[in-house]
């Protein structure tokens, strides 16, 4: 095997100070003759000076854990007094306190902290000859399960070395809103859902190029009403509406430095969370963005998204289409092969396969590229993040699960021109669990969603028992001549 250095030194682990201010609506808390406009008319009920010293206190206990914790208090309370019914016109103060009764604070990352992608940073400012700057996406496991993704950055080099820099407070989530969907893309999403039916194709005749769920509402008021009172019309419309409203933005105010931006659930398709994202730098004839696909879980299910961001800063969320976005852990290739985009499924759920699409957005199922077959990977195999191109092919990081339910970290070297040929691959994992990395919220657990190479070295942060974060060097000459031919 290659040798493997690990930089225990360089660990991130779960900090449950890492929070945001979260809506909160105890509905299910609350006893039965007790509702939210009861809670609402005791706040209104107090006395004018009692509500300012309780405001003052919230500011003073809470302020400095969030970025403008009034304004994030009076939306909430404006939320409330809506939902309630509407209030009479409130002093700042009652406001603040309206709003912090519902409100609480939300761990990000209070249960755990694991799988880590990695790419280069777009600031390359202010560093030594040699270092590279990386921004290096995390899963936050919370309360309930649910997951979020973060960002941390470090420095490679110069030399054998790899250096988180400080994660920064308070958090910002960020200001989601809806983005238009391409018509194109709502037809293979209607044809995915098995929901183009004439009301649908009616619809997709009249709808503009890229399209809002106003947009939608216009066109389907201008429907006959032969169509709208056709027994599943309801459920198209509904149909329509949700894939519509499926795509949206966030933006992150640009003082907020990268480790600060948290990407929350904004979606129904994500509402129990947004796991294992897989970035990569995108370069397609000199265009270059950032892309990452994600698992949405939606409690019931799970689906691939894409994201996409010219700058980590303002990030778009799509919902994919196509038989291969339909399970967990797509990987997407740094670059268009032939013509094609083209990524790494698992949409079998136990064997990687091989994606192509004509548009990154809706995608088919290629070819096999590898299946269990040895002891430690008896369970499933899939990818551990995007390809990264070398001079001898694409070289591919897989993970594999195997008895006791433990995962460990191979790989696989794939041709250049045509990735479905697999050239050489390891015989055995590089990375497994060692004694002091087997404890964790998920035990004997090594994972990693992505790695960089640097200075001919194969960089990989990777999550150790879904717990922390830690990272792992591989010099590249050697784990490509450790690999073996594929017959």
């Amino acid at each position: 095997m290659p040798a493997v250095t690990r930089h225990p030194g360089q660990t991130l682990r779960a900090d449950p100070a890492r929070v945001i201010a979260r809506l909160f609506l105890p509905a299910v808390d609350l006893p039965p003759h007790v509702g939210m406009q009861a809670v609402v008319e005791n706040v209104l009920d107090l006395d004018e000076a009692e509500v300012e010293t309780a405001a003052a206190a919230i500011a003073d206990d809470f302020g400095a854990r969030h970025t403008d914790l009034p304004a994030i208090l009076r939306e909430h309370a404006s939320t409330v007094a809506s939902r309630a019914g509407g209030t009479p016109p409130l002093s700042p103060a009652r406001q603040v306190l309206l709003g912090a009764v519902f409100t609480a604070e939300h761990a990000v990352e209070g249960a755990a902290l694991c799988n880590p992608s990695v790419v280069a940073h777009p600031d390359q400012d202010d560093l030594a000859p040699g270092a590279l700057r990386v921004a290096v996406s995390l899963r936050g496991i919370s309360e309930g399960h649910v997951s979020a993704i973060e960002f941390a950055t470090a420095v490679v080099g110069s030399g054998p070395s790899w250096t988180f820099e400080p994660r920064e407070h308070p958090l910002v989530p960020g200001h989601s809103a809806p983005d238009p969907v391409p018509r194109s893309h709502l037809r293979s999403m209607l044809e995915d859902a098995d929901g183009l039916d004439l009301l649908a194709r009616a619809v997709l005749e009249q709808l503009p190029g890229r399209c809002t769920s106003q947009d939608l509402e216009t066109v389907l008021e201008r429907q006959p009403t032969d169509l709208l009172i056709h027994p599943d019309a309801a459920a198209t419309a509904q149909l329509l509406r949700r894939l519509v409203s499926s795509s949206y933005s966030v933006g992150f105010p640009a003082g907020a430095g990268l480790s600060r931006r948290v990407l929350l659930p904004s979606d129904p398709q994500e509402v129990q969370g947004m796991e294992d994202a897989r970035f990569v730098r995108f370069d397609d004839d000199g265009t270059v963005e950032y892309r990452a696909t994600y698992t949405a879980y939606d409690g019931r299910g799970v689906a691939s998204r894409l994201l996409t961001t010219t700058d980590l800063t303002t990030f778009r969320s799509a919902r994919l289409a196509g038989q291969e976005a339909h399970n967990k852990g797509m990987a997407l290739f740094p670059r268009t092969v032939g013509g094609r985009h083209l990524a790494l499924s698992r949409s079998d759920g136990a064997r990687t396969s091989l994606a192509t699409s004509d548009d990154g957005l809706t995608w088919d199922r290629s070819a096999l590229v590898e299946e269990p077959r040895s002891v430690w990977q008896l369970m499933r195999v899939g990818n551990s993040g995007s390809p990264l191109e070398t001079p001898e092919g694409w070289l591919v990081l897989t993970h594999g699960v195997g008895p006791m339910r433990r995962y460990a970290v191979s790989a696989l070297l794939l041709d250049l021109d045509d990735p479905t040929r697999v050239l050489r691959k390891l015989e055995r994992p590089f990375l497994v669990p060692e004694d002091d990395e087997r404890e964790g919220y998920v035990p004997n657990v090594v994972f990693t969603c992505g790695a960089i190479i640097h200075d001919a070295t194969l960089w990989v942060p990777y999550g150790i028992g879904d717990a922390r974060v830690s990272v792992a060097s591989v010099p590249l000459g050697e784990l490509l001549e450790e690999m073996r031919p594929v017959a």
